[in-house]
This record gives C-alpha cells, structure tokens and sequence, in this order.
C-alpha cells in the first residue's frame, strides 16, 4: 500500500486491475498481424531519427560474392529432397546412414565435387562447406573429414605418386576415410603422440603399432563405420648401427586400410570401437583405433617434408624435428580456417531465427494499446542487435582469412605462412567462442519456445559445441596467437620487420608509450565516435597496452619462476590479450569491407552495424580505458547513450539485414522464425487440427 492510500482505495485499485487484465486478454485474441509495424516505436526517444532504405539484393551479392551460384546451387538440391532434410526424431544409426546419403547425394547426384577445390580454389570449398554445414552440422563435418582432412592430408603431406593413386578415389567417395591424429593420451600436444611406425628394411615396409591404451586414436570421424583407409600419425623409427637401435625421426603421416574395398570388413591387425552416442554430432560415426603390427608399404609415408629410401636412409628438405613438424602442422591449417568459416554459418542460422521471432512476437504494452513486438524492448534489443553486428563483422573477417590462405597456398610465402596460421587460430577461438555463447543467448530471448526442438537451438548448440576443442583448443590456440605478438613485440624493438597483420603494433605502440591525449579523451560527439579511426585507435591501444604490459610481467616473473612458471602465472593475460588482438583485426576488416561497398544504401546499413560493434566492445571494457585515462567519464556515458541510440537504429533494419544472410526457409526451418503460417504449422506439430 502507498504511504498517502486508504483501506476504501483497494478495491477500486482491484476494480481498474482487473478491466486492465481484461483489455490485455481481449487483445490476446485479436492481436495485431505479427507484420505490423509496432505502434509504440514512438515511445522511444531515439526513434525520430529516419530508418534506412537496405537494398538487400545488393546487399547480399556484396556479402556472398562470387561464390553464391554454388550455395544456392546445394540449397535448391536438399529443398528438393526432403528426405535428405534431417527430421527433428532420429537415432544415431539413423542419423549416421542419413549423413552417408548426403554426402552421396551431393556428389553423385547434385555432381558438386568439391575434392578439386581443397588446393585450387579454397574459397569455393569453404562455400560449399559452410552450406552442407548449414543443412546439417553432422553432415558438413563429414563432409570435412572427407575432403579436408582425409583428403587434405593426401594432397598436402604427400606427393605426386599419392594424389595419382588416391585422388580419384576420394573425389567420388569410393575411397571413404578418416584422419587419425589424436590419441586417449594425447589431443593438443601432437609431437606428444605414442603411436609407431617402424621401418623393415628387409620387407620395405612401416610397421604401424599402437604400444599402449593411451596411443589408441580416439574420436576419429568416420572409423567407426564407413571409413576405408586413415592418414594415421605416428613417430618414424628407423633402425640404426649404433648403441640405440633406432632413431625417432619424429611425428609423420601414413597411409593405412582399415577396411577391405571389397567386403568392408576390418583388415588384420586392426581394431574398431565405436566411440557412441555423443552430446552432438551424431551423424558422424567416431570411432577408436588399435593397430596390432601392422604392416604398410613404404610408399604409404606421406613423403612431402621427410622421406625413407628403400636402404632405409633418411632425407629431408628441412634440417630439424620442429621445422618438419611446423611445416607438417602448417599444411594443415585449412582445418581451423573451415570452422571459422563454418562457425559464422551455424551464427547466422541462430539469428536469424532469433531476431524473426523477435520480430513478429508480441507482449505486453501500454494500457488499453496492442501488444508490442518484443525486439522493441531495450533488454531484448541488446542481447541481439550486437550479436547481428558481430556476425556481420565475422563474415567479412573470415572472408578475408579464406582470401589469405588461398594465397598462402599458390605462393608458400614463408611470412604468409606464420601469418595464416597465427590469424586462423586467433579466429577459429574467438569465432567459435562467441558463437557458443550466443546459441545459447538466443534460446533464451525466443523464451519457452525456444526450447521446443522443432526451433533448433538444442540442435545447433549441441552439434557446434565441439568446434571450440577440434582443430585445435581454443585455449591453446590463443596462447599461440599471444606468443606470436610476443615475438612480433620483441622484433619490433630489434629493428625487425613485422608481418602483414601485425603491422599496426608498430604505430599503436609510440602511441601507447605517450600519455594519452587529455583533449581526444573527453571528445563526445557522434561524429568522433563513429569516426573508425578513432574505434580503431582505441582496439589497438588496448591490445598495445596489454602487450606491453604482459611482456613486463613476464620478464620479471621468468627470473624467479622460469619461462614455464611466467607463462602460466601471467596466463589470462596472455588470453585478454589474444582476444584484444583478434578483434583489433576484426574491426579493421569490417571498416575495410564497409568502405569497399559499391552500393550506397547497403554501406550505409554496414557503417551503422559496424559502428555498433566497434562501440558495444569498447563499452563492455570501458573500465580498461577509463582506468587509464584513454576515456573520460562524460565521454563513456557518451558512448553508451549512442550504444543505445545504435542498437535502436539496427533493430529497425534488423529484418533486411538477416535477410541478407539469403538462407533459404528449410535452412532456418523453425516455426517460431516462419511468417504468418507460423502458429498454424508449430499448433499440428503438436497435434492440433
């Protein structure tokens, strides 16, 4: 009760109450068509500024590229088969024979044969993974396995006479296989692997022998049912005349069968478990291999870095362990760079879904007016419109990663090389992280019926789950990328050159060492604030403050805990700075892309979406720059009123930009984010006529 109400108030409260309850009800059962424009836009203070005009036709040819023919060419095929369309009910060794009939499909009867496209056109492979991935996650896995790491490791470890007797073979599927690196023992440390192979020089053959449980590969994709060779890795010993015996030449690749062509059935010496159902991806068939002395012809060794002659001498191009297993490891990296890509796919899916529910559901409202679209509330606004933003900013970034590698590998630049793979494991860890998270961000803003499994969430959240521990820890991965800055850092003071990357650490660093601008700091208009250079400035004076920082940190503590201890003790500021550094490129390579758009309207809607991302990031890590003065506080509350004011202003145009995305209905098919036969089709699901 209020201070200033009498006891005779309360039902004439109860009175109003419930009329209110009453007009709230009655609207339930004649609400507006989900279509039209909410009538409480002119609530919000921001709302007078004009929407934009988005030509999306223009705007999704700029995104897609050249490569939209193919996507589309895979969406029409699986529209026109619905029984390839995986159902929402399905067993593991259902889902597992449907995955092999894809893939089959794909290849025999849509006549794509992506194998080609692996070393002469990754772009063109990453396209048409990302849209096998996007009618099924298990599917583009398998897909991948196949031609990416399979078939990837023939082409790239190996030499002439291997891509002669396998390519063929792969490319028509006739050759099924998988790709046997990791062990029960051993994931991310590699050169840590316990499985043998030992040359017989009087045979010509490696002897392939897992010595112990801890050296069975585990998780391989495709053993368990349907694959027919492995490119296995295993340490090459080879014997010698000396005290030893044998010398471990280190970690190569080999060719092994593990199924006869014919019958299928497990060759000698060879044994198959099957790792089970899993939390996700369960049309791939994981399995366990053991291998008992097994025997492979010599030419079975991938023999591009490290050969065995027939007397059982050794030669290499390479003079070392590690420059062999660098180069061998670096031949590999398309794997990370596809799940970036493919990472940015599962995101649009969810948000798309997301942001048409968002969109056409209504609740609540002012008394006595309609209900309003939920999308028009400033918490739902927020959890969703800087996650469109980010996944625009994905896209673009990812796409110019596919661009580097693919010229990584016509030219085998050296610096390309270590730039290529310190960028792809930067990204596929920062991309895949985000995307998990915001799987699970965008069940929770679609409420109860997000969680229904007709809408996908459970789906698609489960199934991507694994992309942040295969290919690559993402944990592990960033302290890569950390490493490589603490190299660059450490050139850059020795005169050195750095690469392409890297290059803006040589600017942000002067400007990091000066004390920051006490003028700039309290600028607060919109028109600094959307300038990106200033958003740039500020990512990369971030990333140049915790690099200096961390290097600071690590000297002093390498003296009394070694190099290993510093590491570990300064390790989640190794992390931060990893991530400040990735999205740092990620910002340069949105406001590159918006920049280079030739359609006016279509920049203009990326400048507004790139804005919000690069002014949502320095809002959520606006006490960093506070802290240090790079940030005024009137100038903070001025970047989070435009925060707000931005977000409104995307949600406005949030419909066109999804639909940009072009993802064709069974792609997103969930009720929830269909039109006006929405609620018709979600009630016979549940058995309503």
């Amino acid at each position: 009760m209020k201070p200033n109400q009498t006891v005779e108030d309360e039902p004439q409260q109860s009175v109003t109450t419930m009329k209110r309850r009453i007009q709230m009800l009655s609207l339930h059962l004649t609400p507006l068509s989900p279509l039209q424009p909410s009538p409480q836009l002119n609530m919000l203070t921001c709302a007078k500024a004009s929407k934009l005009e988005v030509d999306n036709v223009s705007l999704s040819s700029y995104m897609r590229g050249k490569n939209r023919e193919i996507q589309e060419k895979i969406f029409e095929f699986f529209n026109s088969r619905p029984d390839l369309q995986t159902p929402i009910e399905i067993s593991m060794n259902e889902h597992r024979e449907l995955c092999i009939r894809q893939l089959m499909g794909l290849v025999g009867e849509a006549k794509i044969k992506p194998f080609r496209y692996v070393v002469e056109d990754p772009a063109m492979y990453f396209a048409i993974s990302e849209a096998v991935g996007s009618v099924d996650i298990s599917f583009g896995i398998k897909f991948g396995v196949q031609y990416s790491l399979w078939g990837g490791s023939v082409l790239n470890l190996g030499t002439k006479k291997h891509r002669d007797k396998y390519f063929d073979g792969i490319d028509n599927l006739d050759y099924l296989g998988c790709f046997a690196m990791t062990e029960l023992h051993h994931g991310s440390n590699v050169q840590g692997l316990q499985t043998v192979a030992t040359f017989d020089p009087i045979t010509d053959e490696f002897i392939i022998d897992t010595p112990n449980d801890g050296a069975i590969k585990w998780w391989i994709g495709n053993a368990a049912v349907h694959g027919k060779f492995a490119t296995v890795f295993a340490k090459l010993i080879l014997p010698t005349h000396d005290s030893k015996g044998v010398s471990d030449m280190g970690v190569h690749a080999f060719i092994v069968p593990i199924r006869d062509l014919k019958t299928h059935q497990t060759l000698p010496g060879i044994e198959i478990h099957d790792c089970g159902h899993k939390i996700g991806l369960n049309g791939v068939d994981n399995g366990a291999l053991r291998f008992r002395s097994v025997r492979i012809p010599r030419d079975n060794l991938l023999n591009r870095f490290g050969d065995v002659s027939r007397d059982g001498k050794y030669t290499s191009s390479l003079p070392t362990i590690n420059k062999r297993f660098a180069a061998t490891l670096g031949e590999l990296v398309g794997g990370r760079v596809g799940l970036a890509n493919s990472s940015v796919g599962v995101l649009k899916i969810s948000v798309t879904i997301a942001v048409r529910y968002s969109l056409l559901r209504q609740q609540f409202g002012p008394p006595r007016q309609p209900e309003v679209s939920i999308l028009d509330y400033q918490s739902q606004q927020h959890k969703l419109m800087p996650m469109l933003a980010s996944t625009y900013a994905f896209h673009f970034t990812t796409q110019f990663l596919v661009e580097k590698y693919s010229e990584m590998k016509k030219t085998h630049d050296e610096q390309l090389v270590g730039d290529v793979h310190s960028l792809s494991a930067g990204l596929k860890s920062y991309v895949t992280s985000y995307t998990a998270k915001s799987l699970s961000t965008c069940r929770e803003a679609c409420g109860g019926h997000g969680y229904a499994a007709v809408n996908r969430f459970g789906t698609l959240r489960n199934d991507h789950d694994i992309f942040q521990t295969f290919e690559g820890d993402n944990t592990v991965l960033l302290q890569q990328v950390a490493g490589d800055l603490l190299k660059q850092y450490k050139d850059k003071f020795q005169g050195g050159t750095l690469s392409v990357t890297w290059n803006y650490l040589r600017e942000s660093m002067n400007t990091y060492l000066s004390q920051p601008n006490p003028v700039t700091a309290r600028w607060e208009s919109a028109d600094h604030l959307r300038d990106p250079k200033f958003q740039l400035d500020a990512f990369r004076y971030r990333t140049s403050r915790l690099l200096q920082s961390v290097a600071a940190r690590l000297r002093k503590h390498s003296k009394t805990l070694g190099s290993f201890g510093a590491w570990n003790r300064c390790l989640n500021h190794l992390l931060t700075l990893a991530e400040s550094h990735i999205e740092s490129v990620i910002l340069a390579k949105f406001i590159e892309a918006v920049q280079n758009c030739p359609d006016a309207s279509s920049q203009a809607a990326l400048k507004l979406v790139c804005d919000l991302y690069a002014l949502d990031r320095i809002w959520k890590d606006i006490g960093t720059y506070c802290n240090v003065d790079y940030v005024a506080p009137n100038k903070a509350k001025a970047i989070h009123k435009l925060t707000e004011y931005l977000c409104f202003q995307v949600r406005n145009i949030a419909g066109e930009l999804i639909d940009a995305f072009d993802l064709p209905p069974y792609v997103t098919r969930a009720p929830i984010a269909m039109q006006s036969e929405a609620y018709a089709q979600y009630t016979q699901l549940a058995g309503f006529q």
